[in-house]
């Protein structure tokens, strides 16, 4: 595994790359407080299945986050840093907020992307959205790190998983200051703006929409909707798992894997 920092027309953005295969592997993750480098061993083993077929690149958001920053320019900076790395016609993979910013690069860019699969997200910021968004950044504001992470864990795991787990997850954020909690309000408010719904049609690439009967942070309904509007492969889990499915269903990499692989 490589970790290195692209800086490109202004952008300074981190990400790591594993994997030797010939085709790109681009994987856009969710909001958090903490900088997805901080667990690249994790991901690097959970995403082991593509390291043959795949060069694997994990793209964090800009270090330099501006403080008005919209997902628009958070797809239009990845695409910069893709081609600052000779990257193009890439198998795309986004969670949640990752996946916003996925649409819109397939919108925006797209000779950027060959496929796309986009997990527990949404094309626009419902009121079920903006409910969780506005909680979380009441706790973010009011500098509570512990609030934020417990209802982090209630909205995005599934009963399973906290009940196994919660003790150790409540300290996943641990030695986060100002700096982690003004970067996550930035990428928390940009979701309260977002709204995609009228641009889904110039998404032409394959896609493959994955989400969870009991996502209690967006709702499974908004993973219909995607797929309704592309008239695209559509697969969702059920109320066993929550927002977190691409975390917690053991098929999941292998699903998209299979998904990628047939649309070569």
């Amino acid at each position: 595994m490589k970790t290195d920092i692209v800086n490109t027309n202004g952008i300074e953005m981190a990400y790591f790359t594993f994997g030797e295969g010939e085709r790109s592997f681009v994987i856009l993750p969710g909001i958090d407080v903490k900088s997805v480098l901080t667990a690249a061993k994790a991901v690097e083993n959970a995403y082991k299945v593509f390291a043959d077929d795949y060069t694997v690149y994990v793209f964090d958001r800009r270090s330099n986050l501006p403080e008005d920053y919209t997902i628009r320019q958070m797809a239009d900076d990845t695409a910069a840093v893709m081609t600052a790395l000779g990257i193009g016609d890439a198998d795309v993979f986004g969670a949640s907020q990752g996946g916003m910013i996925a649409m819109s690069l397939a919108v925006n860019h797209p000779d950027a992307v060959h496929a796309l699969a986009l997990g527990s997200t949404a094309a626009y910021c419902s009121e079920k959205i903006r409910a969780t968004c506005d909680t979380w950044l009441g706790y973010a504001k009011a500098g509570d790190i512990t609030g934020l992470t417990a209802d982090f864990i209630d909205r995005l795991y599934s009963a399973n998983t906290i009940r196994r787990y919660r003790e150790f997850l409540m300290h996943m954020n641990d030695a986060v200051g100002e700096e982690g909690l003004r970067r996550f309000i930035v990428l928390a408010q940009s979701i309260t703006d977002f709204d995609l719904r009228g641009e889904l049609k110039h998404i032409t690439c394959p896609t493959l929409v994955i989400g969870a009967e009991n996502d209690l942070a967006l709702g499974a309904e908004e993973s219909r909707r995607i797929a309704d509007a592309l008239g695209c492969e559509l697969y969702l889990y059920g109320s066993e798992y929550g927002h977190c499915v691409f975390d917690e269903a053991p098929d999941y990499k292998q699903r998209l894997l299979d998904f990628f692989r047939r649309n070569r």
